[in-house]
């Protein structure tokens, strides 16, 4: 068994940095979740400027854009040139996206500034590229609603996935290997 310990060690360390990492970061999020919910009916803080910045996007390329709380559950209402497209809820705001990103960078960390710089850069790029895909998402909804399920069930999701998997890419060929000896 040993034996067995020490040729997969550097698995182990990763499943557990890794699993470690998700679970410590999924449970402080959930508590902030938690207590957002706690104090009000409104989305958390993060859902709601995630809308609010969506929203100066859209109205920023031309198109009459709004958000406002809906009126009985913790979500945005998204309109568009005053149609209602959508809902913003929390699993718009990247949020559970970045703690992935967090723990796969975290499970192969190397140099403490080198990983915090990764985190940190790789984090506001997730938060922005998914300010720009619910934007671009919400004028595609509505000049072509008839797409729906394609744009917010296949393209949009593998956008943000795709560019995270993109930086774990990129982190693994950034970060030093070890010298075998």
């Amino acid at each position: 068994m040993k034996k067995l310990i020490t040729k997969y060690k550097p698995v182990i360390k990763f499943v557990a940095l890794f699993f470690g990492t998700y679970l410590l970061l999924s449970l402080l999020y959930g508590r902030y979740l938690k207590y957002a919910a706690h104090n009000s009916n409104t989305p958390d803080f993060i859902t709601n400027l995630v809308a609010t910045q969506s929203s100066w996007l859209i109205n920023n390329t031309g198109c009459n854009a709004q958000v406002v709380a809906h009126d009985a559950k913790p979500q945005m209402k998204l309109i568009v040139e005053g149609n209602y497209l959508a809902n913003i809820i929390e699993g718009c705001n990247a949020m559970s996206i970045i703690v992935l990103f967090i723990s796969f960078v975290i499970a192969f960390a190397q140099k403490i500034k080198k990983t915090l710089l990764f985190i940190l850069a790789g984090s506001i790029l997730i938060y922005t590229v998914n300010i720009i895909r619910i934007a671009i998402l919400a004028v595609a909804l509505y000049k072509f609603p008839e797409y729906e399920s394609i744009l917010h069930g296949v393209i949009f999701p593998g956008i943000i996935y795709g560019m995270v998997f993109l930086l774990w890419m990129l982190w693994i060929r950034m970060i030093k290997k070890k010298p075998i000896v």
